[in-house]
């Protein structure tokens, strides 16, 4: 699908280089915001009340895009099309714990359930914790033995300590 993308940017060079990156992902380049479907800023303030703005290194003032300056041009164009269907779109903050490249210290990789299971971390039993997520006995304890047996933990307090360490939970 070809959207109709305005580029806004303070250095003709640099908007130039942007130009290039949207056409090549197929879409329109418009020189007015006007009639965009988004507009592309970089690091220039736009009025929030025409199309959806993707923000290229700037703060957040509650654009619907935020990119780095830095992004790739996969990450401009997913930006662009996820703005335009009406999505929020922010780069992944670094200093977030999240999926990482597995290193010397290996980091298992938890289901959706078994992150869930970080009430653990609260000290609540099997059946409270079933209570909390509105899940059965029987699920949680599955989960919990899996849990333990990613982490390489022999209790409960082992895996919590192991899972605080690996930054895989929060207190």
């Amino acid at each position: 699908m070809t959207l109709l993308v305005a580029i806004v940017a303070a250095d003709p060079v640099r908007r130039l280089g942007l130009a290039a990156l949207v056409a090549r992902a197929g879409h329109q380049v418009l020189e007015s915001h006007g009639v965009a479907d988004v507009v592309l800023a970089d690091d220039v303030a736009v009025c929030s009340d025409g199309p959806p703005v993707v923000a290229l290194g700037a703060a957040e003032a509650g654009q619907a895009g935020l990119l780095p300056c830095d992004a790739t041009a996969a990450q401009f164009d997913a930006a662009i099309r996820s703005v335009a269907a009406g999505l929020i779109v922010r780069a992944a903050d670094p200093r977030r714990p999240g999926f990482r490249a597995i290193g010397d210290e290996e980091a298992p990789l938890l289901t959706p359930r078994e992150i869930d299971l970080a009430a653990i971390g609260d000290g609540l039993s099997n059946k409270a914790v079933a209570r909390q997520l509105g899940i059965s006995l029987h699920i949680v304890k599955f989960h919990v033995e899996a849990l333990l047996r990613k982490l390489g933990a022999s209790s409960r307090t082992e895996a919590v300590h192991k899972g605080l360490k690996q930054g895989l939970i929060e207190l």
